[in-house]
């Protein structure tokens, strides 16, 4: 029997749960589930706590909870954009708000490349399109350590012009009982991007102090604020890392690190208008470049023929 006949959560083989098939790690009191559609992070648990909001291995991910995001994050403002020279027009994803949302393999139905009992690695490829006539090889491999789980994706061009590039991930993560606006947040950013009420288009960036309840740099209760923004101006560790806390009242939490190659972070509440899905986690998404950096090119990575990019992200659980 195949590793992937193995993975199968299915009583039978050859069905398929609707999330793809299922790939579970474990390393001490961590447990893991990777789902193959959109190479999603379903499940993640430290000693039977959630740390990150899951779904269902026969359920179609809701929305984008736990997917990799590439080969940008966030929105490309009405899927158009121009690059050496040339205009292009990406299907508008996001047809509410006329945007290109989240890349291109959040659906994509990823391969096992390798596993262990710790860690997996599953890939797809980027195939050109009149949108993005590029070809890219994608890695994301999850490793459970004492430390948490880390992700890591690793683009390559194996086209022959230079690519646009970002990525960055999904993850609701959940601090304990109760819902966001129970949890204490902390996070390191003195700017954030303002966008627009209505299509959440970005204008400019800004201090955190203007707008004070988006200034997390000191801990505090999220309570009922609405974030669903992009911020920047991170402070870091000498090694470069930066991270985000969640904690709830009981003093159970998770933490969240990422390294340098990712300048930029959003934030959502998550608020839905349905009541059993709205604000039962908070989207934490580490990203190598801002909303629209196809058009604007700020940060964006330029994925010269043959080259390779990687970056990586670590959750982990908190405990008071």
């Amino acid at each position: 029997m195949t590793d992937a006949a193995v993975a199968t959560t299915s009583t039978e083989a050859s069905v398929l749960p609707l999330s793809g098939l299922q790939y579970t790690i474990t390393h001490g009191g961590y447990s893991a589930t990777i789902a193959s559609v959109g190479a999603s992070l379903r499940e993640l648990s430290w000693h039977g706590r959630d740390l990150v909001v899951p779904f269902g291995a026969d359920e179609v991910r809701p929305g984008y909870r736990g997917a990799v995001l590439a080969p940008w994050p966030n929105r490309v403002v009405d899927g158009a954009y121009t690059f050496d020279g040339v205009d292009y027009q990406l299907p508008l994803t996001e047809p509410s708000r006329s945007h290109a949302l989240h890349g291109l393999v959040c659906w994509a139905d990823w391969t096992l490349q390798a596993r262990s009992k710790d860690s997996v690695t599953l890939g797809t490829t980027i195939v050109p399109s009149d949108g993005y006539p590029h070809r890219i090889i994608l890695l994301a491999t999850y490793s459970l350590t004492d430390d948490g789980l880390t992700s890591t994706v690793t683009a390559q061009n194996l086209g022959a012009a230079t690519a646009p590039y970002g990525t960055g991930p999904h993850p609701y993560l959940v601090a304990g009982s109760g819902t966001v606006d129970d949890w204490t947040l902390e996070f390191p950013a003195a700017s954030y991007l303002t966008v627009t009420p209505d299509r959440l288009s970005p204008v400019a960036t800004v201090p955190v102090q203007s707008t004070p309840e988006f200034d997390f740099r000191t801990p505090r209760p999220i309570g009922d604020t609405f974030i669903d923004h992009a911020f920047t101006s991170i402070a870091r560790e000498a090694d470069g890392s930066a991270a985000v806390t969640l904690t709830s009242p009981a003093g159970t939490g998770v933490r969240m690190s990422f390294g340098a190659e990712l300048p930029w972070l959003q934030v959502h509440t998550a608020d839905r208008p349905a009541p059993e899905r709205s604000r039962i986690g908070l989207a934490v998404e580490p990203m190598t470049c801002p909303p629209d950096a196809f058009s604007t090119g700020e940060d964006l990575v330029l994925l010269a023929p043959g080259q390779s990019h990687s970056a990586a992200w670590t959750i982990a659980a908190t405990e008071a």
